[in-house]
């Protein structure tokens, strides 16, 4: 009787485990980074990422960024390919400018829409 409720106490822990890493986001990990480092983020969207994504982010060479065209894609897939970049395509890699944590608070902000503080 005792190892049936162990049993059905471990099933409920890993099940309940399982659902909070479905539902945790990438935002739970992420430093935000300081008032200037972030400038410097927003400019790196809109003049780096904007020259094959569009000016506007709505698509270009490269697809939109805009917050509607990335629902449904995972937080951490979106910080891979803007860190890794996409190899056999013009999409570069920028690990060696920002680090994971501010390649996450760059997926966020495209999430919720560039400022519009031109």
């Amino acid at each position: 009787m005792r190892r049936r409720h162990m049993n059905k106490w471990i099933l409920e822990f890993g099940l309940a485990m399982l659902i909070w890493a479905a539902t945790a986001s990438a935002s739970d990990t992420i430093e935000i980074p300081g008032a200037g480092r972030q400038q410097e983020l927003i400019d790196l969207l809109r003049q780096d990422c904007g020259a094959c994504h569009g000016l506007y982010l709505t698509g270009g060479l490269g697809p939109a960024l805009r917050p509607q065209d990335l629902r449904g894609k995972p937080d951490e897939s979106l910080s891979e390919v803007i860190l890794r970049g996409r190899p056999g395509t013009p999409m570069p890699g920028w690990q060696a400018f920002i680090t994971r944590s501010e390649a996450g608070w760059m997926v966020n902000t495209l999430r919720k829409g560039l400022p519009d503080d031109r």
